[in-house]
């Protein structure tokens, strides 16, 4: 699943690829909004919310898309060739330098810009915002201590951005398991621990947690090799149909 630092830096690059020009094809290709053709339109801008992206028209609307497990935006020059199938393209704009194809973006709305915000009012506080609200991300991951902290560091209506890797490595981070409750970490720290993570990474594709690009995550999808730390070898296991990467001797309760 991408993260919330993935989903910026895509919208980013959108934004500077598109805004202020006019779609000189604007194919939907979704079930709900086939029927629409945005040719013609201006793209004013593009924003991120978490794992969700706004692309802004002149006439006044919003595409929501929002990358789920296995979706993305890609940006190609005219003539290209695509890294993606075309049956899983979902999105196609173009304007006159640029090609931006949306892959595999299986939640898509067409809504009124003014309207936007309502699609994102559960979430919590956005990371990776410049005006990150870190009083209301401790207030809603501590509302039920009992809870496991390795889902409520995921459940994105605590804080959005945050995806399958910065949970694990924040587990790590704050040395406890992720099935240890919130109750056993200081909730502070586990908020500033995924907002530096994700800041770290923001600007780039590659995502280190560790400082060092060689060896990018200390437990992150490195089961069986060892701990950075301890040199004990890293586990994983499943929560709730998700895997979840542990050292079972730096990492307790």
């Amino acid at each position: 699943m991408p993260e919330g630092d993935t989903v910026f830096l895509a919208g980013h690059r959108m934004n500077e690829a598109l805004a202020g020009k006019t779609l000189r094809r604007g194919e939907l290709r979704h079930p709900r909004l086939a029927a629409l053709d945005l040719a013609g339109l201006d793209v004013l801008g593009v924003r991120t919310y978490g794992k969700h992206m706004f692309t802004h028209f002149s006439d006044g609307n919003s595409l929501r898309s929002h990358f789920r497990m296995d979706g993305s935006w890609h940006l190609y020059r005219p003539g290209e060739r695509w890294r993606r199938p075309a049956h899983q393209a979902r999105a196609v704009f173009e304007v006159d330098d640029r090609q931006a194809i949306g892959f595999a973006l299986h939640d898509m709305e067409f809504v009124p810009t003014a309207e936007e915000d309502r699609l994102i009012a559960h979430l919590g506080p956005d990371l990776l915002a410049p005006d990150f609200d870190t009083a209301e991300a401790v207030r809603r991951l501590t509302a039920d201590p009992s809870r496991p902290i390795g889902l409520a560091l995921l459940d994105q209506r605590v804080m959005a951005g945050v995806g399958n890797l910065y949970r694990a490595e924040v587990c790590f981070l704050l040395r406890v398991l992720p099935t240890a409750p919130v109750s056993a970490v200081d909730p502070s720290r586990a908020v500033a621990l995924s907002r530096k993570l994700l800041q770290a990474n923001q600007w780039r594709p590659e995502q280190s947690t560790t400082g060092d690009l060689r060896v990018q995550h200390y437990v992150f999808e490195r089961t069986g090799k060892p701990c950075l730390r301890c040199r004990t070898r890293v586990r994983s296991d499943e929560i709730e149909g998700r895997f979840v990467y542990f050292c079972p001797k730096c990492q307790s309760g």
